[in-house]
This record gives C-alpha cells, sequence and structure tokens, in this order.
C-alpha cells in the first residue's frame, strides 16, 4: 500500500510540475466520463419550496443544488478541509502531492490524502476506487482534464451533487434535507461541518448508524476550521455542544397525486412549478387525516382549494394518505368520477333565472309531483307546500330542482356544465331529469370548476396547477345577475353546528345510497371544495353532506384565512324586490307538466287502484276515494251506481266480471278513474 501510494503521488508531483508542458496531448486526449449527472425530478410549490422528489433512477437520492444554493460557510469549510488551493490548482495540487508523499515517507504510511476535489469529482463521475496505483493515475489524469473543460464552479458543483452521505442518500442537499430536514443555503457551522466530514467514509460516519464517529469526525473538521479562520472559537465551541442528528429524516411528499400527474403529464421536465403553496397544503393534508379519524377504515375524503379570480390551485388533497390501505389512498379522488347529488342545483337555478323562468322570491310548488314516468322524491320524504325559491335551493328540495330542470330541458344543462370547464359523463346514455339529483358523473375539480365560475360572476376560468399555465377568462356560462343571485342564496344557508356565521355561499349535496358526501363553497377570493366517501364507490349508510362535509369545508377555509373575503355587491341591473312587486309571469312558477296535472285536492281512485285485478264479492265490489270533496258519485262504464255518497268508502253492485272503468265524481266536478278487471 505504502509502495503503491508513493509510486501515485510522485507520478502526481511529476504531471502536476510539467503537465502543461510535456503532457497537453495525453491531457487533451482524455475520454471523459459523461459529465451530465442525473438528478432528482422536483416538484416545487409557487414560491419554490420542495413539494416532492423523485429518486433516480438508481434509487437514490440526488438533488440538483447550485453553488450559490449552499450555505457559504460549508463551502468555507469544505475548501479548508479538503482542498484549500481548489481555485488555483490545475485539478491536481504539487504541494499536497509533496507534502503527503513526505509525510507517507517519514512515518512509513498515509498520513494525508493528496487528492483534490477536482480528483474526487474524478472518482465519483467514474465510481473508482481510491488505492491502486492506476486507479489514483487515471483520476489524476481525468482531474486535469476536467480543469480544462470546465470552470471551478461547475467542477464544484459536480462535488455537490455526487459527494456520498451514506445509503442512498448522494449530494449536499438530499443530505441537508434527509439529516436536517431543511435546505442547505442556511446551516449551522455544526451542521455544516458533518456535511463535510461524512463524504470522507460515508458508510461508517453515518449519523443515523455511527453518531459517535460522525461526532468525532465533525469536531474535527470544526477544529480545522478554527485554524484556517472560518469561524472562531467561540462559534466552534457552541457547535461543538451541537447533537449530531440520530435518525433520517423523510423526505417531503406533499401533494402526491397531483405531483404525480404533473410528473406524468410532461415526462421530460426536471423541475416542475405548481401553483400549491405548501404550507396550506401542509395544513389540509392534516385536516384530511383528522376528518375521517374515528369514521372506519375506509372513509376517504380530497379536497381542492383555487384562487377562483386566477384560476390557481392552491392545495390539492387526494386523499387522506398515499398508501395501499383499506381506503385506497393511492387513488386520487378530485380526479374520480362521482354522483354530484344536489350540488349541480346551483346551475341549475343560475339558469333558470337567466331564461327568465324565475327568480329567488318567485313562488314554487313543493309537492308529490310525476314528471311523466319520473317520480322523484324530495330527500326526506317531506313537502313544505308553496314557498320561495330561495328557500327550495337552500333546504336542497329536489322537486322544484326537477320542475326547473323540466322547464330548461336537460340538454340546456348539460351545456351549462360543459361551458363552464365540466366534463360530465353520463353511464346510462341519454340523461333525463334525474341529472338534477346527480345521475352524472363529474370530478371533485369538475365541481370546484364550476363553483368558481359562479363566484367569479357567470364567467369560466379553467383552473391551473402549473405556475404559468394560467389561461385568460373564457366563456359566459351564466350572467353577472344570475350568478350573484345564487351565491346571495347560498350565503345565507346556515352553517354546520359549531361554524362560524360568516355568510359564507356553500351547497352540500349527497348521491343516491349515500355513496357521496359534498360540500362546496366560496367567498370573494377562493372557492373548496370538499367530497368524502368510499374510493371503491360503496355506500357510507347515514352519511349526509351537511353532516360529514361541511363541516370539513368550514375547517378548510379556517386553515385558509382568518376571516373571508366578502362577496362582491349586486350587479345595478339586479332586481332586488320581494315577491308581489315581482313581474306576474314571475311571481308563481308553473311547470311544463303543470297543465296535465291534477289539483292537490283533486280526487284519486284509491282502491282498487288502476289496472288491478280484483275479485268480485256477494255484496259487489268495495271502492274508496281519496281527496276531493263530499258527495260523490261512482260510475261503472258511464253508469251511475251510487249517488251523492257523503262516505268514502262503498260496495258497488256490478252486472258480473270483466274488465270495467271505474269513476268517481265529486261536489265540485272533479272526476278521477280506474280501469280494472274483475273476477
Amino acid at each position: 500500500m505504502r509502495a503503491r501510494w508513493i509510486i501515485a503521488a510522485a507520478a502526481g508531483l511529476w504531471l502536476a510540475a510539467y503537465g502543461r508542458d510535456r503532457v497537453d496531448g495525453w491531457i487533451d486526449a482524455t475520454i471523459l466520463p459523461s459529465l451530465v449527472v442525473e438528478t432528482s425530478v422536483e416538484i416545487l410549490d409557487r414560491n419554490g419550496d420542495l413539494l416532492r422528489a423523485y429518486t433516480v433512477a438508481d434509487g437514490r437520492w440526488r438533488l440538483a443544488l447550485p453553488p450559490d444554493r449552499v450555505d457559504p460557510d460549508y463551502l468555507a469549510m469544505l475548501l479548508a478541509y479538503e482542498d484549500k488551493r481548489f481555485r488555483d490548482h490545475p485539478g491536481v495540487d504539487a504541494r499536497s502531492m509533496l507534502r503527503a508523499l513526505l509525510q507517507a515517507a517519514w512515518n512509513g504510511h498515509v498520513v494525508s490524502g493528496g487528492s483534490t476535489l477536482t480528483m474526487q469529482v474524478a472518482r465519483l463521475l467514474e465510481e473508482s476506487g481510491t488505492g491502486e496505483v492506476a486507479g489514483k493515475l487515471r483520476q489524476m489524469r481525468v482531474a486535469l482534464a476536467l480543469e480544462r473543460r470546465l470552470t471551478k464552479d461547475q467542477i464544484l458543483q459536480l462535488y455537490l451533487h455526487l459527494a456520498p452521505f451514506g445509503g442512498n442518500l448522494e449530494g449536499v442537499r438530499a443530505a441537508s434535507i434527509s439529516y436536517f430536514g431543511k435546505e442547505p443555503l442556511r446551516l449551522t457551522p455544526a451542521e455544516a461541518a458533518l456535511l463535510v466530514a461524512i463524504p470522507q467514509s460515508p458508510e461508517s460516519r453515518r449519523p443515523d448508524r455511527a453518531a459517535d464517529r460522525a461526532e468525532a469526525a465533525r469536531n474535527r473538521v470544526l477544529k480545522t476550521a478554527v485554524g484556517e479562520g472560518v469561524i472562531d472559537t467561540d462559534t466552534a465551541e457552541a457547535a461543538l455542544r451541537e447533537e449530531v442528528p440520530g435518525v433520517r429524516k423523510p423526505f417531503p411528499a406533499f401533494a402526491p397525486h397531483l405531483a404525480d400527474r404533473a410528473r406524468a403529464g410532461d415526462p421530460a421536465l426536471a423541475t416542475h412549478r405548481l401553483t400549491l403553496d405548501r404550507d396550506l397544503q401542509s395544513k389540509l393534508e392534516t385536516l384530511a387525516t383528522e376528518a375521517v379519524e374515528g369514521l372506519g377504515e375506509q372513509l376517504q375524503v380530497a379536497i381542492v382549494v383555487a384562487d377562483h379570480a386566477s384560476g390557481e390551485v392552491l392545495a390539492s388533497v387526494g386523499s387522506a394518505g398515499y398508501q395501499a390501505d383499506l381506503r385506497q389512498g393511492f387513488v386520487d379522488m378530485t380526479q374520480a368520477l362521482r354522483s354530484p347529488g344536489s350540488t349541480l342545483k346551483p346551475l341549475i337555478y343560475a339558469l333558470a333565472f337567466d331564461q327568465g323562468l324565475a327568480h329567488p322570491e318567485t313562488m314554487v310548488d313543493d309537492k308529490p309531483t310525476t314528471f311523466g314516468t319520473y317520480a322523484p322524491q324530495n330527500f326526506d320524504r317531506l313537502y313544505r307546500g308553496t314557498i320561495r325559491l330561495r328557500e327550495a335551493l337552500q333546504l336542497s328540495l329536489n322537486i322544484p330542482a326537477v320542475a326547473l330542470t323540466e322547464a330548461l330541458g336537460p340538454a340546456r344543462l348539460i351545456s351549462g356544465m360543459e361551458k363552464a370547464g365540466m366534463k360530465p359523463v353520463f353511464p346510462g346514455g341519454q340523461p333525463g331529469l334525474a341529472l338534477a339529483l346527480g345521475g352524472v358523473g363529474v370530478t371533485l375539480e369538475d365541481m370546484v370548476q364550476l363553483y368558481a365560475t359562479i363566484a367569479r360572476g357567470g364567467v369560466v376560468r379553467p383552473l391551473t396547477y402549473r405556475i404559468g399555465g394560467a389561461e385568460a377568462e373564457g366563456q359566459r356560462v351564466i350572467s353577472a345577475v344570475a350568478a350573484w343571485q345564487v351565491g346571495d342564496i347560498l350565503a345565507g344557508l346556515a352553517p354546520p353546528p359549531g361554524a362560524p356565521s360568516n355568510r359564507l355561499a356553500y351547497k352540500t349535496g349527497t348521491s343516491y345510497g349515500h355513496r357521496d358526501a359534498w360540500a362546496i363553497g366560496f367567498d370573494g377570493s377562493h372557492v373548496i371544495g370538499v367530497w368524502m366517501g368510499r374510493a371503491d364507490g360503496t355506500p357510507v349508510p347515514g352519511a349526509f353532506g351537511a353532516d360529514v362535509a361541511a363541516p370539513v369545508l368550514f375547517q378548510a377555509f379556517n386553515r385558509l384565512k382568518q376571516k373571508l373575503d366578502p362577496q362582491p355587491p349586486a350587479p345595478a341591473s339586479t332586481l332586488l324586490v320581494s315577491n308581489a312587486e315581482l313581474p306576474q309571469p314571475l311571481q308563481r312558477f308553473r311547470s311544463r307538466s303543470a297543465a296535465f296535472q291534477r289539483a292537490a285536492d283533486a280526487p284519486a281512485v284509491a282502491f282498487p287502484p288502476d289496472g288491478a285485478e280484483v275479485e268480485l264479492l256477494p255484496a259487489g265490489l268495495k271502492v274508496k276515494v281519496s281527496g276531493g270533496t263530499a258527495p260523490f258519485t261512482w260510475l261503472a262504464d258511464g253508469v251511475p251506481l251510487a249517488v251523492a255518497l257523503e262516505a268514502r268508502e262503498t260496495m258497488l253492485v256490478l252486472p258480473g266480471a270483466g274488465f270495467v272503468t271505474l269513476s268517481v265524481i265529486d261536489a265540485k266536478g272533479r272526476s278521477a278513474r280506474s280501469k280494472v278487471q274483475v273476477r
């Protein structure tokens, strides 16, 4: 070992002393390894903070780091300890070589190394050893060639990228993040010294495995730093008392779903700048974890926050945890197709206001109604009679929403969704009136986009998550008046228990079978959407948007800002009047099918129902009427059988079996019929 090292050192001295005059051709003919170092793909937030990084192809953490992004004290310590004449030598330092050679000869073994930083970079580039003569000579040759082809800062940057720090950590930035949990721009003297010391023997000095050896090596660097005037004695003594980190910290992994999507969208890009805010993202990821805690192993949540003026997404939480668990946390639920339940109703109302079909103060009937063959019911199966449309939307009543959709036509509603930038999917073919109650597949991002459009006064601006990717304003979806009217109605909705009464404009929704619970809201600047359910689409019994998703929505706004931004004032052309002051056609809404519907108190044959098969008893056929006003007259095939009856039930004597049409007429001349088969 001693002989090999002396030979290599002597050769190095010769190269350093005479290489410029005698071996230029030999150096210029050097075939260099690739100088392009693969570094981790990085996902950065709007402020340049690291959201997530990916390992390079061989599974190593190696993050890009220019010299001006590392603590100056670290660079000063590095050069003082490893290569004091780095800025002056041509790649091989003759003085260091001579010193090392004399020390080895005097002591009988290697006391100090003569390798320059450039030689270390040569070794790291070729992943070569340090002990063999041929290897050392090769490092010298490559170092000399590197100095001719690269600047000193470029060589230094290669070292900052390639220096080994134990395990799969390479480069100063990866080590700083892993050992200290921070970027290397501002290091304590103790941290800087540790990062200088580890690469000399990266596996034996790993702080997470050999803290004592790491500390001893760090202290030697600090001693040298004092001797070279890099730091003073007091600073060094304080650094000596600082503990060496005993564990590796995890690399940042914020917004993992969106990070994956951004990387897949542009795989050639090394650095992705997103519009997210890392602090807000962190807060909402914590909120998501808290939201599902104690609610079963399968309940999942997703949250999207956007600035509706710019269209920039500020936070995107795809699940409560990015993992393959029972919640299927690896699935990005901001992109999953789900039923929106009642959260489409604000668009329905806005379109109806725009078309002159209704006004927030228009009266509407909330009663059992059949629309052709479609007979929707309110979610609670209760009916409120005649109420204002404002109240109907706040109560999320189904019958008025379907009636408005029938008047608009489903095609107009679909067009409104698509104009707002949504991409609705209709699994059952041509959509019908069930569309109004969530009979469509949409994503959470779709719904946030829709509510952002309403919040912006009815003009769409597509959401974006990339810096510089914002698009200009798009087409108008609804008028500014209709948008304000809907926002004003939603701002009057009572908040969840315990939440502040801050006039947040929001809407909740629950899809059929309790598969999806929604809450989406906006103030004067931001829009937030919350979805909760199971990733596999199975029901969550008892889960309502108002109960589970709305509290999360209000908490999300609370973590976004301390105080809501006010909604804009009503446009000048807004009609702010009571129902009595509305034009006559707007005072009361009547659906298209209203003319063909019987009045709520009209008579109906309660028994036997239409199409039934009934048995003729010896006493006759039992019949019953509901609704209507007594007295009643019963007919069979137009022949009166019972006249002026006060009772609602009676027995009719029929001539025999067969098909018969029963009719009943009340005191107001209103009638109902039922065709049955008598046996």
